[in-house]
């Protein structure tokens, strides 16, 4: 069976699903660190409560002219691939963060999304010279 998302996407939109996986294993790190650190670990748990709200709140829309990225139904950000000028997945074996360069800013997110679906939009969208 093809992924349909995996087809030519250039005319179409394409919204990201969302990824858990750090939010959990963050979430899930704090927890034998309590015995250790309280506080390291607090700080990691809310970090990890953070990121899984993000998660269930954010999507990122890949059109054929922007990334927009959506708070439920509102756009809260467009970002247009002409003022792009370089974007990275950092950690190949398990993605943790997305960077992208434009014109004028740099952007950090992390990959709260499918990092495999995302790798692939930003290809078709703006490959990498």
């Amino acid at each position: 069976m093809t992924n349909p998302a995996a087809i030519d996407t250039a005319d179409q939109t394409v919204e990201l699903a969302p990824s858990y996986v750090i939010p959990i294993v963050l979430i899930g790190a704090a927890i034998p660190l309590v015995l250790i650190q309280i506080w390291v670990s607090a700080g990691i748990a809310l970090f990890g409560v953070f990121l899984l709200i993000q998660t269930v709140l954010l999507r990122l829309k890949f059109t054929p002219t922007d990334l927009d990225v959506y708070r439920g139904e509102t756009l809260i950000r467009r970002f247009p691939y002409r003022e792009w000028q370089n974007w990275e997945i950092f950690w190949s074996p398990v993605p943790i963060l997305f960077y992208f360069r434009e014109v004028k800013s740099i952007h950090f997110l992390p990959i709260i999304f499918d990092p495999k679906m995302l790798r692939i939009c930003l290809e078709q969208h703006f490959p990498k010279a």
